[in-house]
């Protein structure tokens, strides 16, 4: 391909299906969406996302929390006070994508997981 031509059509679809997987497999895990939407949502210290989660383990709410920020997701701040206080707010790059995922938020309230009514 010359620089003037432009990429055939299953190129560009190999790479939307691509980065759509990607972003998938981030959001996808157990337990990441909804801390992501916490966030969103005005959680901003640990006891925060534990409330608005429910069924979340301290281990896994800390660890999805360090990947949110490994990913660029979610920025983390440490207060120095007395006790330490840490507290997580949504990046512009995680509001973006909470942006994007929106619709599906609206979908699942919409339509709760489980077979479909007759």
């Amino acid at each position: 391909m010359t620089s003037g031509d432009s990429p055939a059509p299953d190129d560009i679809d190999a790479e939307a299906c691509a980065a759509f997987q990607a972003v998938l497999e981030q959001v996808g895990r157990r337990w990441t969406g909804a801390v992501l939407l916490a966030a969103s949502r005005g959680a901003r210290r640990f006891t925060d996302f534990r409330r608005m989660v429910p069924g979340i383990s301290d281990r896994l709410l800390s660890q999805r929390l360090k990947e949110l920020e490994n990913l660029g997701f979610i920025g983390r701040e440490v207060v120095p006070s007395t006790p330490v206080q840490i507290m997580y707010r949504p990046t512009a790059r995680g509001r973006e994508l909470l942006t994007a995922l929106e619709p599906l938020t609206a979908y699942g309230l919409r339509h709760p997981p489980g077979p479909a009514p007759a």
